[in-house]
C-alpha cells in the first residue's frame, strides 16, 4: 500500500542511463508519524536504483539517508517506509531552527548571462518563496542577446521583479550592480541554475538572528540531480553540499577543528547560496571585481567576500535550513573546465591574501597545516579518490573513465599556479571594490 508520494525538487532533461543514478528528494519526519502504508512512491524515478532523501523536521535539517528503490513498473519506484524510519532513527538529534522575532526586508539577487532556460526555473522557485517582504533583482551581465530581458518581461511581469543590466562581464561586477540596486535590509544571492527551497529566506534570516554582529549567512547547497557519475563524483567531494551543522565563525574565536581558519575553503559555503546585510556589504566595498566568472581569474569572489567579512570583525553563520538545490555539471568536459576555474580562482584569491598585510600575518601562521592538508588530499577541492563506475553507454567519448576522473583534483591543483599572474593582470586593468562615492550614495539613498 502506497503511504505517500514524493516529488523531486529539480527536474531532469532526460532519464538516467547510468546504473548508479540516485533519485534526490526530501521528506519531513513529521509526515512519517501518521503513515499507514508500507511504501513511499517516488515521482519521476524510472531508471534510478537508489534514493537520497534530505530529512527535515519543519525547517531544521537532520541529514541525508540513502535507500534502495523497489521498481514499480511504469510508475517508477518506491522506498520502504520501515527502512526509512530505521534510517531516520540513526540520524543525530538537531535543535529546531531559530524563529527570528523580526523578518527584515530581503532583496534576492540573481546574476545571469544568456541562460534563459535555467533562469526560468530559478525565478519560478524564488517567486514561490514563503516570505512576507522580498523583491528580486535580475542582473543581466553582458548578455549577447535580449533573451533574458524578454523572459523577465513576458513570463515574470511581477512587481517584485526588476531587471538591471551590467554591460561589463564579470560576476563580481554583476553582484555589485545588484547590491547597489537592492532595496532590502538583507541581500540574498543565488545562481541561475538552482531551485530554492520554499523556506530559503526564512532560513537565511534565522542565521542573522544569531547575533547583531552577523553580516553574512550561508546555507546548504545539495545536489538536486545525481543522474550521471560526474555529478556524483563532484557532489561527494565538495564540502559545501554537506554543511549540515549550524556554525558561527568569528576571527577572534578560531574553531579548533579548522587548522586553516579563516582560509577554510568550502567550510563557509559557496556563492550559490549566501546573504549579506546590505549596509555591511556596501561598507565593505561589495565584491572585488578582480574575481569571478567572466574575468581572467574565473572565480574566487565568494572566498574573498567571506574572508573580508571575518577580517572586518563581523560574524559569518552557516545555516543549513537555508536550502538551495543545485544542478552540478553532468559531463566530464564541464567538470574539467570547472576544476580549472576553481583552481585559478583559488590561486588568485591566495595571491590577494599574500598581498594584504593583515591577512598575510594570519596566513603565515596557518601555512604549514594548510600545505600538509592540501597535499594529503591529493589535489584541490575536487580531490582524487574512488570514482563511480562508468555507464555502459559512456559519457566521455570513449576515454578511460577512471583515469580521467581521478586526475580532476590534480587539474584543479595545477591550475592554482595560473592564479597569481591572472590576478595581477586583472588588478592592472583597474578592478577593485565599489568606489567610496558610490558607497556613500547607496547608503544615503536607502537610509
Amino acid at each position: 500500500m502506497i503511504a505517500l508520494r514524493l516529488e523531486r525538487p529539480m527536474s531532469s532533461p532526460s532519464a538516467p542511463t547510468w546504473s548508479g543514478a540516485v533519485w534526490v528528494g526530501t521528506v519531513d519526519v513529521n509526515d512519517l508519524n501518521d503513515l499507514t502504508g508500507d511504501a513511499i512512491a517516488l515521482g519521476d524515478s524510472t531508471g534510478y536504483g537508489r534514493a537520497r532523501l534530505l530529512i527535515r523536521r519543519a525547517r531544521a535539517v537532520l541529514g541525508f539517508v540513502e535507500l534502495p528503490i523497489a521498481p514499480l513498473g511504469a510508475l517508477g519506484g518506491t522506498v520502504s517506509v520501515d527502512d526509512l524510519r530505521t534510517a531516520v532513527g540513526k540520524l543525530p538529534r538537531v535543535p529546531a531552527a531559530i524563529e527570528p522575532l523580526h523578518l527584515p526586508t530581503v532583496t534576492v539577487i540573481i546574476c545571469t548571462r544568456d541562460r534563459p532556460e535555467q533562469l526560468r526555473g530559478a525565478l519560478t522557485s524564488v517567486l514561490a518563496l514563503d516570505y512576507p517582504a522580498f523583491d528580486v533583482v535580475v542582473v543581466d551581465n553582458a548578455g549577447a542577446t535580449d533573451e533574458t530581458a524578454e523572459l523577465v518581461r513576458t513570463e515574470f511581469a511581477d512587481p517584485r521583479v526588476r531587471l538591471v543590466r551590467e554591460p561589463l562581464a564579470g560576476l563580481s561586477r554583476a553582484r555589485n550592480t545588484g547590491l547597489l540596486a537592492a532595496a532590502g535590509e538583507i541581500v540574498a544571492y543565488t545562481d541561475d541554475d538552482v531551485v530554492v527551497d520554499r523556506d530559503w529566506l526564512r532560513g537565511l534570516v534565522s542565521g542573522f538572528a544569531r547575533g547583531e554582529d552577523v553580516s553574512c549567512v550561508t546555507g546548504l547547497v545539495p545536489s538536486g540531480e545525481l543522474r550521471t557519475p560526474v555529478q556524483r563524483f563532484f557532489d561527494d567531494r565538495v564540502s559545501w553540499s554537506r554543511n549540515l551543522v549550524s556554525r558561527e565563525f568569528r576571527l577572534a574565536d578560531p574553531p579548533l577543528d579548522l587548522a586553516m581558519f579563516p582560509f577554510s575553503v568550502g567550510e563557509f559555503g559557496t556563492g550559490a547560496n549566501f546573504a549579506l546585510r546590505r549596509s555591511s556589504a556596501i561598507s565593505l566595498g561589495g565584491f572585488d571585481t578582480a574575481f569571478g566568472v567572466g574575468t581572467r581569474t574565473g572565480g574566487g569572489e565568494d572566498l574573498d567576500v567571506f574572508t573580508r567579512v571575518l577580517f572586518a570583525g563581523d560574524a559569518l553563520v552557516v545555516e543549513p535550513s537555508a536550502l538551495v538545490w543545485h544542478r552540478h555539471r553532468s559531463d566530464l568536459g564541464a567538470l574539467r573546465a570547472q576544476a580549472v576555474g576553481y583552481g585559478v580562482g583559488l590561486g588568485a584569491w591566495l595571491t590577494k591574501v599574500a598581498l594584504t598585510p593583515a591577512m598575510l600575518r594570519v596566513a603565515v601562521r596557518r601555512a604549514p597545516d594548510a600545505a600538509r592538508r592540501l597535499v594529503a588530499k591529493g589535489g584541490g577541492t575536487l580531490e582524487s579518490g574512488d570514482v563511480p563506475a562508468q555507464p555502459a553507454t559512456g559519457l566521455d567519448g570513449g576515454t578511460d573513465w577512471a583515469r580521467a576522473v581521478s586526475k580532476v583534483g590534480w587539474i584543479e591543483l595545477l591550475s592554482v599556479a595560473k592564479g597569481p599572474l591572472r590576478y595581477l593582470r586583472q588588478r592592472w586593468d583597474g578592478t577593485g571594490l565599489i568606489d567610496p562615492g558610490a558607497r556613500a550614495a547607496a547608503l544615503a539613498r536607502r537610509a
